[in-house]
């Protein structure tokens, strides 16, 4: 989901190789060099160059060799790595991915650890998925989520306050009214099935639910059902296609074209959407996903990176003191001010305050989820039951049988059946 967030580059003074598949002996000086992979499109050329700069002169005895890795087949080269002799140090990961590299007995366990790091604060959506039966293997680096973007000018021509929309109910009194006069009150396509997600996760229900050693899909439950009962009233509100995903076509695009008062999107979607149209820039805005009542938020996935260490390492304490010190306090105040990310603890939600787009993500991601942590998930987003669903009943179908047969899927997915 991240990818594309930022550009990234290697810095100059940082050593790269072109695969990442060398590994690297000790540095002439005697210092210890731990290899460590970062992904591409994760964080800004400045960025890691300031903090590689930094870490290796707060540590002499530790040099930094990075490799950026790219999105595209990761899982199976990391795979690969764990299970070789020559393993990097540290290894950037998607947080939804943990699960999957932690069953195969490559990672470290850095359950004893977590106080240390301040575990006690993590984003519950960065850290929960970072742990697999009970052990913690991956520790919060950044968040990302979705927000409301909307347009300011429309909001005022049309008489509401966004600082106002704090409960659902209000969202859709507010998009009822924006929906005028040829403007699309919001743009949602009707299988943005994270955003559905969240409004599922309000009501109390899942997309999955454990029952013992086996997963069962849960769109047929009452609390799941509602949350569909609410995404399509709020699809109806815009001309949003009921057979596509944000991306096809692109919703910022779309909302470029200038008929179009709100979508759902982290907030980079609103430097592409003054990209497409200049004319917009200084006229949006942005406020957290509403939730149920007003004392909180609407639910959202939080999407974003881990730091794992693997268990081939013959440099773990260096890479422990590498990784404390990129989740540390310090660093991630700089990263979410470089980064405009949510910081990976909820005590340092300060840290993005005076950037609107950030501090509205990170108002969302103190209650912010994960999808079903094992890595049978995989299964289900390859084939994505879920979106087939949410068309259906976007049009006509009749929701609780569509939603037993995506349930009914979703359980065959998640195991292996």
């Amino acid at each position: 989901m991240l990818a594309g967030l930022s550009a990234l580059v290697i810095a100059s003074g940082v050593s790269a190789c072109g695969d990442g598949s060398e590994t690297s002996g000790d540095s002439a000086d005697g210092a210890t060099t731990i290899d460590v992979w970062l992904m591409r499109d994760s964080v800004s050329a400045q960025f890691q160059k300031e903090f590689v700069a930094g870490f290796e002169a707060a540590h002499p005895d530790i040099d930094v060799k990075v490799q950026i890795q790219e999105w595209d087949g990761i899982g199976e080269k990391v795979t690969a790595a764990l299970a070789s002799n020559d393993a990097p140090d540290v290894i950037e990961t998607g947080n939804t991915q943990v699960a999957r590299y932690a069953q195969s007995g490559g990672l470290l366990d850095l359950s004893d650890r977590t106080g240390e790091l301040g575990g006690e604060n993590w984003l519950k959506g960065l850290a929960e998925p970072g742990a697999f039966e009970g052990k913690q293997y991956g520790i919060p680096y950044y968040a990302a989520n979705r927000v409301v973007i909307y347009r300011t000018d429309l909001f005022e021509k049309a008489g509401v306050d966004a600082a106002s929309i704090k409960t659902r109910d209000q969202w859709i009194t507010a998009t009822e009214k924006l929906n005028s006069g040829g403007t699309q009150g919001i743009y949602l396509p009707g299988q943005m099935w994270y955003a559905l997600a969240g409004f599922i996760w309000d009501e109390g229900g899942d997309l999955a639910i454990r029952s013992g050693t086996t997963w069962k899909g849960a769109l047929d439950t009452p609390q799941a059902l509602r949350g569909m009962d609410f995404y399509k009233r709020l699809q109806a509100l815009g001309k949003g296609p009921k057979d596509s995903d944000e991306a096809e076509p692109p919703q910022a695009e779309v909302m470029a074209k200038g008929q179009v008062a709100q979508i759902i999107s982290t907030p980079g979607g609103a430097n592409v959407v003054t990209e497409n149209n200049p004319d917009l820039k200084g006229k949006l805005g942005f406020f957290p996903i509403p939730g149920k009542t007003a004392e909180r938020p609407g639910s959202v996935f939080i999407g974003g990176s881990d730091l794992v260490i693997p268990a081939a390492s013959g440099k773990q304490d260096a890479a422990f003191t590498f990784v404390k010190e990129l989740t540390g306090d310090h660093w991630q105040r700089k990263l979410a001010a470089a980064m405009s990310y949510v910081p990976n603890k909820t005590t340092l939600a300060d840290a993005v305050a005076s950037d609107p787009g950030a501090s509205a993500m990170a108002a969302g991601a103190a209650v912010g989820r994960a999808t079903p942590n094992t890595p049978g998930w995989a299964a289900v987003e390859a084939k994505n039951p879920v979106k087939d669903y949410m068309t259906a009943v976007l049009t006509g179908a009749d929701a609780p049988a569509q939603a037993a047969r995506a349930s009914a899927a979703i359980t065959a997915a998640m195991n292996g059946s």
